[in-house]
């Protein structure tokens, strides 16, 4: 995963409410799904890393499941399967248990966009600093600045 896309799910995941939250763990478990399709052929290696790093997330998602509501058995069997099916793509060498794994995960995803946009409930994060994004002064360049950026944030040492 780059860089980039690094600083834009921590840029997401420090202004999004709960329902938004489960929907930048799904990308950031998409995007290394991603990145162990497109290292398969090449470095085994490196596919074996991400498919690794998008098994930490599954098992992320599986550990905050809350078992009082009846969808949680549901949705704890699909991380099962998607998890397994990670596990033999590391063991087979194949990217085919990685789409089918993908394709799982991607009908989960639907569902949890649609509930994040009806959730109106509070940012988790307080005291965050605001990003304001906009074209200025570069031509072609995206721009982004911090408002608020206090020296101090509520740490004292």
């Amino acid at each position: 995963m780059t860089q980039e896309k690094k600083q834009e799910f921590t840029r997401r995941l420090s202004c999004c409410n709960r329902g938004g939250m489960v929907v930048v763990m799904y990308d950031i478990l998409f995007a290394y799904l991603e990145d162990a399709e497109e290292s398969h052929p090449k470095d085994y290696g490196a596919f074996k890393a991400s498919v690794g790093k998008a098994q930490q997330v599954i098992r992320r998602l599986m550990d905050d499941l809350d078992f009082t509501y009846p969808i949680a058995g549901s949705l704890y069997g699909a991380y099962q399967f998607a998890n397994k099916h990670l596990s033999l793509a590391v063991c087979k060498n194949g990217v085919q248990n990685v789409r089918d794994a993908k394709r799982v995960l991607g009908n989960l995803y639907e569902g949890f966009v649609e509930a994040a946009r009806q959730d109106t409930s509070e940012p988790l994060m307080q005291h965050t600093q605001q990003v304001v994004a906009g074209m200025t002064y570069q031509k072609g360049n995206l721009t982004e600045t911090l408002q608020g950026s206090e020296n101090s944030r509520g740490f004292l040492a």
